[in-house]
This record gives C-alpha cells, structure tokens and sequence, in this order.
C-alpha cells in the first residue's frame, strides 16, 4: 500500500540496505530477524522505535501476535495505525495521548467479553441445575410424553385447586370463625398475652374470700351523658404512665386534643365542651397536688357543679363532732361521693405498688430535690398545722439526703402513704394524733383504705401493666390503641439494700405492705374471674352456633324425607293438588330460611289430610312421623 504524498516527502527517501546486507524480498512486516536487528541497532531510527514498543504502563495488546493476525476492519483503524511507523513521528504528547485511548478500548472490550462470558456460564449452569432438580421431583413422569409440557400441565393443575379450594372455603366460612373447618387445631398454640409479667403462674392461690359482687366490675360508662371517671394519683406508682395512656393512648369517638408543649389535653364529651376524665392530664392538679382520697371525695363535686372558687364543700354535722370509727358509713357507695348536686356519677381508679419499690423511689426523688410543698393536705375543711405535720428538712428541699436520714424522719409521709392517701381522714381526726391510740387509728386507716380499694371502679397494679390494660378495657368497654408496656428496670430497682434495710422499709410501710397484699389478691382474683367468664360466654356462643347449624341440617332432612313418602305413595293425587311441582321445593327453601312454627305445623297438617283420605293404613306412621318433625322444629325454634 503506497503512502500519501505528504506522507511520502516528511519520510524522505526510502532506507537503503546496509553494505553486504541481503536485499529485502518480503512485506515490510515479515522481515527477517537479521533485518530486524540491522534496523534497530540504528540510533534514532523508526525501527528501533517500534521495536521498543509502547511506552511504560501501556498495555501490550495490540502488540501481540494475534491481534495482528486477525483482520481489520475498515472502521477501527486505530490499531493499525498505533502499529504504522508514521504514529513514531507523532509529537510526544500526542503518543500517550492515543496509547491512552487504545489501553481503554482494550480494558473495556477486555470487560464486555468477560461479562458476556460469565452470563452465558451461569446461566448455563442454572439450567442444568434446575433441569436435574426437576428431572429429581418428576422423575416418574418422564418417561410419558414430554416432560416440560406434562410439567406444565401438572402446575396449572395445583393452581387450579388451590383457588378452587379457596373459593369453596370462602362460601362455607364467610366469617373469620369457621365452624366448620377447625383451622386452629392445625396451627400452633397462641401464648396467653396476659401471662403474670414476673413470669411467675399465671394461677395462684387466693388468701381472702370475695363476693361475686366485688369480682364483677361493669361499670356502664357514659362518656355522653354525666359520666365522670376521677383519677387518684399517688406518687411513684407509675400514675404519670397511666395518666397519658387515658389522654393520648385511648379509642375514642373524639379523642382528647393534646397540643405540643403543653401538658394538659382537652377531653371533652362528644358534642359537648365538658370534661369526661378528672386527672392531672385534662384538669390538671385543680384539688391540689397529688390530692388524696379525702380531697378528692370534697372538692371534686365542687369544682364540677361550677364551684372553681370554693374548692371544697361544707362538711357534714358528723365530721364536725367526734370522729366516725365505722369506716363503712363514708363508703364510696354512698350517694354523696359518686354523685354531685347536678346529677353526675364520679368513677374513681389508682394505681398501686410494691410498698418497697415505691418507697425507695419516693426516696431518689426527694434526693433529686422533688418537696411536693404544693399539696394541700385538706381534711375536714382545713389544712394541718406545723404541729399536726411537721417537717423533716429545714431548707428550700431535701435534695442529697441519705436512705439512714429518710427512714429516721418520723414525720415523712412516705411512710404508709398509700393507705393513708386512700383512707378517709376524717375518721381518725386527719392529722390530729392525739384523738384516738395510735393503734386504733392504724386499724381504722388500713379498713377504710381497703373498703375504698374494694368498692372503687377500677384499681390497677405497677407490677401488672397487661392486667391492668384488660381489667380497665372489661371495666369501662374503653379500649386502648396500643398494648402497656411492662418496665422491670427502673430507679428504684437500681438501688441495692441489704436485708436489714429491706426489712426496716417494710416496718416503716407494714400498712402498705398488707394493703399491698390485699390489693394484689383482689386483683388477681378479679382478673381470673373476667377471664373465666369471656371463656365461658365464647364456649357459650360455640355451643349455640353448633346447635343451630345441626337443628338446620335435621330440619331439612326431615322436610325432605316427609315429602319424599308423600310423592312416592300418592303421585296421582299430589300432581291434581299441586299443578306447579316446584311448589314443595319453594317451600321448602322458605322453611329452611326462615323457619317458623306456624308454617311447619300448617304444611304437616296439609301432608296429613291428603295420606288420610287415600291411605288409611299409613295414617298412624305419617302422622308419628309429622309430629316428631314439628316437635322437633318447635324446640329448634324455641331455642333460636
């Protein structure tokens, strides 16, 4: 191939051969070895160029043997011209520029090559994978007929069933029950979600005997008429959990509006712009922080009836005199303590707990510097003096005082504040030691708090969260959005006692502690009641939906073996009587949809005179048989 002549005038002349060197007889590309060596020994010449190859770094792809052998196309001369000797003349830059472009080009062909290949081997694979995986599962069919298409045929055969099958199940068991498929017995037990949260059994022994009265708690709640559930909160028994599952964590028609950066919601009725819920969380602290049972039962009909300004209302002629000693006369099923002037009912619920637990959380907040200074501490229509309660610290606060300290404080109302904030003061004289002994009034407190336990709405426990959400959801038909959740590690459980100081708080707290165990009992025992009971009314309901459905299926054989007799022993009479053949059939149907007494009797009586006029002799049989029909018809119906 001729160069062009631009070409042709920068080469120069063409190379003449050496003195006593042989006369080149082959291409320019297929010289001899010593021709190749003659040229490359000559500094500076084409030859030695091409013969050193491209520069360092840059592949030798195009250099090598094959890639020369193969042709060209016409459309990809950047490789023939990398191998001319005019790409030795190029500038420098312009070499590794193009070397550059040919090391990517050959790198990336390099890529496509390997990936195809590399598809074309996996998925080579893949099929003979499957293939035997198939040819292991069919294996019987193979030899009749071809084996993709009877494959084929045999999927499309399942399918086909599975969605008959599901088809057939939805017309018989439109329901989510299905009484007639026992689907549960296939499936694995579902665990008890209410199982005891210490992990302990879920059944225990119960120590004291309760009416069916104190385990029935049904309280027909109205949340649109007057209705009005009140919330004792004592401290540190997880009542701030509590109070924001009853405002934010609640189904209701209208939900409580709780705004971002405010504590208190709007619960209000719905269609109304009254409160439905008295609690820290909707009314906030309106009788006073942390009020007990004694506030709670004077100023919360005052401040519902429109009475804001005067918390409290004027006390009855016996508190006046001497004290009350039989905690029965102010139970809370009085009329003065869940109603009010207008007519409202008052529900009261609380929380209670571990007396130990919640001691020494009561002490770590007090450490921290909590005083609670706001409680009012009302009773009988005035607050105590500092003789009647004096105080156990001197400063702003108690902050950074140790457990000995606390414990030592006779005066510290952590000690027994459960009973005594769910006790009614006013029969001990509130806070006047010296009306009675301190053994009576110790007696008199724990009774009336556990009269006031055992009559209220609802009670809960810290230790039992899932309990608690049930009895409350069965209490009141109110249901919450998501399950509690029970803590087991909390700031009390991360302070370590010893054996002593564990059993000088139990001394310090021994009404708590067997109000404590009272409580727990009652609410055990209430639960397993309610559990009990829902089991029995689903057994009930199981037991009803059976009957019905075997009382239908013997309805209709009956209906159609009396129909069958009468058709077969007079054919003649019954087409002269009955023009249209479908009448029975209709009938029929109709019985079986709405079965009626008065319909079975008439169509048996109708059967009756029609065999008593052509067949005498068969009267006694049909008609034992008809009765036994609408006897068995007329329970069935009774029954439904």
């Amino acid at each position: 191939m001729a160069l062009p002549a631009c070409a042709a005038r920068a080469l120069g002349p063409p190379l003449q051969p050496e003195h006593g060197a042989p006369a080149r007889t082959t291409c320019p590309r297929r010289h001899s070895r010593v021709e190749a060596e003659l040229a490359a020994s000559r500094p500076g010449s084409v030859a030695a160029s091409v013969r050193a190859g491209p520069p360092r770094g840059v592949s030798h792809g195009f250099n090598s043997r094959p890639f020369l052998d193969e042709p060209l196309k016409a459309s990809s001369s950047l490789a023939g011209a990398l191998g001319a000797p005019l790409f030795a003349l190029l500038p420098r830059g312009r070499r590794r520029r193009m070397n550059d472009l040919r090391r990517r080009w050959d790198l990336g062909s390099l890529c496509r090559a390997l990936l195809t290949r590399g598809l074309a081997a996996l998925g080579h694979s893949l099929k003979h994978v499957l293939s035997a995986i198939f040819s292991k599962i069919f294996g019987p069919l193979a030899s009749v007929g071809n084996m993709d298409e009877k494959s084929n045929k045999l999927l499309l055969a399942l399918v086909m069933f599975f969605l008959f099958a599901v088809i057939v199940l939805q017309y018989v068991c439109p329901g989510t029950e299905c009484q007639l498929l026992r689907l549960q017995a296939f499936s694995s037990p579902v665990p008890d979600p209410y199982r005891s949260e210490d992990e302990s059994s879920a059944r225990f022994v119960p120590r004291y005997n309760f009416s069916r009265g104190d385990l029935l708690r049904k309280v027909d709640f109205d949340i649109k008429g007057d209705d009005l559930i009140v919330f004792l909160h004592i401290q540190k028994t997880g009542g701030t959990t509590f109070g924001r599952h009853l405002v934010r964590n609640i189904q209701l028609e209208q939900p409580c509006e709780c705004r971002v950066g405010q504590k208190k919601c709007t619960c209000h009725r719905p269609g109304k712009r009254e409160t439905w819920l008295f609690s820290r969380f909707s009314t906030g602290w309106s009788c006073g922080l942390h009020a007990d049972w004694t506030e709670l039962t004077s100023c919360v009909p005052a401040v519902v009836d429109g009475k804001r300004d005067a918390r409290l209302r004027p006390s009855s002629k016996d508190r006046r005199g001497s004290p009350n000693t039989n905690p029965g006369a102010n139970s809370p099923s009085t009329k003065a303590r869940n109603t009010s002037k207008s007519g409202k009912n008052f529900h009261y619920i609380t929380i209670l707990r571990d007396p130990v637990s919640r001691y020494l959380s009561e002490w770590r907040h007090v450490q921290r510097g909590a005083t609670w200074k706001a409680s009012l501490h009302v009773c009988d229509g005035r607050p105590p003096t500092s003789e009647e309660l004096p105080s156990c610290y001197t400063g702003d606060d108690w902050s950074g005082c140790p457990l000995r300290e606390f414990m030592d404080c006779p005066y510290n109302l952590a000690n027994n504040r459960q009973v005594r904030m769910l006790s009614d003061l006013t029969l001990v004289g509130c806070y006047n030691l010296s009306v009675m002994p301190e053994k009576q009034r110790n007696k008199v407190l724990l009774e009336s708090a556990k009269s006031n336990l055992k009559h209220m709405a609802f009670f809960g426990l810290t230790e039992f969260q899932r309990k608690t959400q049930y009895l409350f959801e069965k209490t009141f038909n109110m249901n919450f959005i998501s399950p509690f959740t029970q803590y087991n590690t909390t700031r009390a459980s991360s302070v370590e006692i010893n054996e002593d100081i564990q059993k000088r708080i139990e001394g310090l707290n021994f009404l708590d502690m067997e109000l404590y165990s009272y409580a727990k009992d009652l609410f055990l025992q209430r639960y397993q009641f309610m559990r009990q009971k829902e089991h029995q009314e689903a057994r009930r309901k199981r037991q009803e939906q059976r009957k019905f459905l075997k009382g239908r299926f013997l309805q209709t054989h009956f209906q159609s073996q009396s129909q069958s007799q009468s058709q077969s022993q007079n054919p003649s009479q019954n087409q002269s009587q009955n023009p249209n053949p479908n009448a029975n059939q209709n009938l029929t149907q109709n019985l079986i949809q709405n079965p009626t007494q008065n319909s079975s009797q008439n169509l048996s009586q109708n059967e009756n005179r029609s065999n008593q006029k052509q067949n005498p002799g068969q009267e006694q049989n049909d008609s034992n048989s008809s009765n036994g029909t609408n006897d068995y018809i007329g329970s069935v119906e009774k029954w439904r």
